[in-house]
Order: structure tokens, then C-alpha cells, then sequence
């Protein structure tokens, strides 16, 4: 049994994501037309990808107060995750299929959907410290999103292997 399905093991209100469905977002885009998909994957793959240096920080309820999610925070170590996400939302924003965000990006991994928040912190389990080291992120996906009453189903349109 993996770290978050036991730290989860007795949350009758939260939900897991599955496993194969944990993945930072990058780009949120939202609705697009089944046309603009061959124009995404042209403008999102303008740019190598580059292999990113990550570390898990700690866990986090988001927001503080009565979370709807539990993440995993990442440090972006050596910046490159952060430089390529700033250049993918100004290429894609330039193209028009995108709004970029206000806030700033946050590389993190959802790990449980609260079901029912509830008033005061939203703790999320701590992280073990074993499970802090660094790590490469080597892989960029556009997925096409379908959210289903079971949580979400990712379906991969296009991807590159990072290059370091």
C-alpha cells in the first residue's frame, strides 16, 4: 500500500485520484474545440521540454480553511519546471487558445478531493521524510480532461520525453 492510500485509509470523505492520474498542471486551458487540438499540441510542443529537478515539500489544504483538496507541494529546485511552464503560458497565451492565470504558478500534485469541507484547517497527512528527496520530472502530456461523478478521466493527446 502506497504512503497517500494509507494516510487516506480511513477518509470516507475524501477521494483519491488514481494513481496513474497524478500530474502537475501546467496550463489549465479549459474547454477547447476538437479543431484546436492539432494547434495546441503545435504550440505547446513550439519548446523542448527540459527535464526538471523536483523535490517534495509537504502537504497542503487548499485553501487553508475548509479544503476542497489536499496537495503535494514541489520545489522546483533548479527553476527549469517554472521558466518552461512561464514560456508554454506565453506561447499559448499568444495564440489565443489561452487566458493565463493570475496567480503565479505552483507546481503541485493533487492527492485527495475532500468530499464534504468542513470549518477550521484542512489538514492534510504530513509527508514522511523519506518521501522528500529529489526527483526528475522527464515527460510533458496535453491531456484532454472528461470529468465523470467518479473524479476526472485523462486522456493523453500528445507528449515528449524531456530533454535534459
Amino acid at each position: 500500500m502506497s504512503w497517500r492510500e494509507a494516510a487516506y485509509r480511513n477518509g470516507s470523505d475524501v477521494r483519491l485520484p488514481r494513481p496513474e492520474t497524478l500530474h502537475v498542471t501546467l496550463a489549465f486551458l479549459g474547454y477547447q474545440a476538437e479543431q484546436d487540438i492539432p494547434r495546441l499540441e503545435e504550440v505547446t510542443f513550439a519548446a523542448e521540454p527540459r527535464v526538471a529537478r523536483l523535490a517534495a515539500r509537504e502537504t497542503k489544504g487548499v485553501p487553508p480553511r475548509r479544503s476542497r483538496l489536499h496537495a503535494l507541494d514541489l520545489a522546483d529546485l533548479d527553476g527549469t519546471l517554472g521558466r518552461w511552464q512561464a514560456d508554454l503560458s506565453q506561447r499559448l497565451a499568444a495564440s489565443g487558445l489561452y487566458q493565463p492565470e493570475k496567480r503565479p504558478f505552483w507546481p503541485h500534485v493533487t492527492l485527495a478531493r475532500v468530499k464534504r469541507p468542513r470549518p477550521g484547517p484542512g489538514d492534510a497527512p504530513p509527508l514522511p521524510d523519506e518521501l522528500k528527496d529529489a526527483f526528475t520530472a522527464d515527460r510533458v502530456t496535453l491531456y484532454r480532461s472528461t470529468l465523470l461523478p467518479q473524479g476526472a478521466h485523462y486522456s493523453p493527446l500528445a507528449s515528449r520525453v524531456a530533454c535534459r
